[in-house]
């Protein structure tokens, strides 16, 4: 008898390729500025379904991971991150769904920066087909150092330049941002229900 493959393995597989590829389409795609919108394309893959066969929605949260590489790619951020040993993480993030993505469609994500706070940066993602939004998620991200410790919002600043002044990081979106922060990882947080 075969050993069935578990689905986290096929996953992880999936995206690894998925993501290289990406990575390499994103050398040859037109440069934008780290303030830009990022435009990605993709399609819903047979590995993308659920069970009433629309794309997953564990998988938004992956192709949005893949996106925000294309962003950085694109704007130069990304060797710059990596010259010094920086890497982002996402502390928390919310999406909306409105239509589902389904087999074989083609869809884009859109990316763009919005700004920061006093510990992190936020971030707009769009799943848009044709020309409707099927999904939107907000994300919030720190930097990382790979030595250890983390990587101010002025760093980033001195490496991203100045956020543009049209009104992009809506006043809620500091709120929700507060509001869902979790304590330190050091800071004990017991799960107690009562």
């Amino acid at each position: 008898m075969r050993e069935r493959v578990p689905n986290s393995t096929i996953e992880f597989v999936h995206f690894f390729f998925r993501t290289l590829l990406q990575a390499i389409r994103g050398r040859f795609r037109s440069p934008l500025g780290v303030w830009d919108v990022a435009s990605t394309p993709f399609r819903v893959l047979p590995t993308d379904l659920d069970v009433l066969r629309h794309m997953n929605n564990g998988v938004y949260l992956s192709v949005l991971d893949i996106a925000r590489l294309d962003l950085m790619q694109r704007s130069g951020m990304w060797p710059k991150l990596q010259e010094r040993g920086w890497y982002p993480v996402v502390v928390a993030e919310s999406i909306s769904f409105r239509r589902s993505l389904e087999l074989w469609q083609r869809f884009t994500v859109e990316t763009r920066v919005l700004g920061f706070d006093e510990k992190a940066i936020y971030v707009e993602q769009r799943f848009v087909r044709g020309e409707e939004v099927c999904a939107r998620a907000y994300i919030r991200a720190r930097f990382l150092k790979r030595g250890g410790g983390v990587v101010t919002v002025d760093e980033l600043r001195a490496i991203v330049g100045p956020v543009p002044d049209d009104g992009r990081m809506p006043p809620w979106l500091l709120i929700w941002g507060a509001d869902s922060q979790l304590p330190p990882n050091k800071t004990p947080m017991p799960s107690d229900w009562s």
